[in-house]
């Protein structure tokens, strides 16, 4: 029986952030691209550059905490509308939208605002939209052990809006479906149903 109730998400040893070099990086990368900065306007952009990076590379830590589903409730919990920031790891140019994330519930179940944070949990780092829907719900799966579980991101991706095609208002939909929300045809349709994505 999984009788976990709490679970401390935090960031692994070594992976600390050294913004010094990061700042010296984004300055000789910037003047390889041709950049002056030496402007009032510019010099500070490489920190300002590094920091932002680091800000979008860095999930908060948090505790994944469950309570014993004593009411027996065994409909769709669903998340919807959970804002998605994250760097598309090819161009390192963001990419942003929404997630909805629900689930069966089984023995147990979460607390609400924890959806929302694992979903930042596994943006916060160069990324693709399909492994990013895909690690949501293997994740919740693996932790929560729900009946089943869903994961609807959509995303528009400034490398695919601001260069190369330039694909203006074009959104990517990706979905990962486990358990009952994929085996079972009702269950999906109202996952999607109340996700407001299309089946």
């Amino acid at each position: 029986m999984h009788v976990r109730t709490s679970l401390r998400v935090v960031r692994a040893p070594g992976t600390g952030v050294d913004l010094a070099a990061a700042e010296q990086a984004a300055a000789e990368f910037l003047r390889a691209l041709g950049v002056d900065l030496s402007g009032e306007s510019l010099q500070g952009t490489p920190g300002r550059m590094a920091r932002a990076y680091a800000e979008l590379f860095t999930p908060r830590e948090f505790d994944l905490t469950t309570f014993p589903n004593d009411e027996r409730y065994d409909e769709l919990v669903l998340a919807r509308d959970i804002p998605v920031r994250s760097v598309c790891e090819h161009h390192l140019l963001p990419f942003t939208g929404v997630a909805h994330v629900g689930y069966l519930p089984g023995e147990r179940i979460v607390g609400l605002s924890k959806l929302a944070r694992v979903v930042e949990h596994f943006a916060c780092r160069p990324q693709v939209q399909e492994r990013l829907t895909k690690q949501v719900a293997d994740w919740l799966q693996e932790e929560l052990r729900p009946q089943g579980v869903g994961v609807v991101i959509e995303a528009e991706h400034s490398c695919m809006t601001l260069r190369g095609v330039r694909a203006a208002g074009a959104n990517t939909v990706t979905s990962a479906l486990l358990g009952s929300l994929r085996e079972d045809a009702r269950s999906r349709q109202e996952f999607f149903a109340l996700s407001g994505a299309r089946a």
